[in-house]
């Protein structure tokens, strides 16, 4: 027997560089805004930081329309994607909930989830599905995170 043999190494894991403080001020701003100007308050955010997901997410969140929620929360996808890779991700290994810079791009494919099934692309729906809960196995059907919340 080779020495190290039945030890498994666990998937890697990549956690997203955390957004700068102004970022994340902008974005907490325009989610306070009161309703009438919110949604022209996140697009800025996402013209300002249009690589950052989480601006996606919260476009995508705060829409009433399902296919524009489709379009933000596919292009807050691609960007995610774009970041992991950039982080070092391979296409396989976890990306978690629990790591507060991954949640953007997880509330952008969680979105898309929704949004996908809401204007009838179910394949697209199940893939997303599938792909949150390789990405976190601990992720829920009942929230945007594992825990629900």
């Amino acid at each position: 027997m080779s020495e190290g043999f039945g030890i498994s190494a666990a998937p890697p894991e990549t956690v997203l560089d955390p957004p700068a403080p102004e970022q994340s001020a902008a974005l907490e701003a325009a989610s306070s805004a009161p309703a009438d100007a919110r949604p022209g308050a996140l697009r800025a955010v996402a013209r300002a930081f249009p690589d950052w997901p989480a601006a996606w997410a919260a476009l995508g969140e705060a829409a009433t329309d399902d296919l524009d929620a489709y379009a933000y929360f596919r292009v807050g996808y691609h960007r995610g994607l774009d970041a992991l890779r950039k982080s070092g991700w391979r296409g396989s290994g976890y990306v978690r909930w629990a790591a507060a810079p991954n949640r953007g791009f997880l509330r952008c494919l969680a979105g898309l989830e929704r949004s996908a099934g809401a204007i009838g692309e179910e394949e697209e729906a199940q893939r997303c599905a599938t792909f949150l809960r390789q990405l976190d196995p601990a992720w829920s059907v009942a929230g945007p995170g594992p825990d629900g919340t």
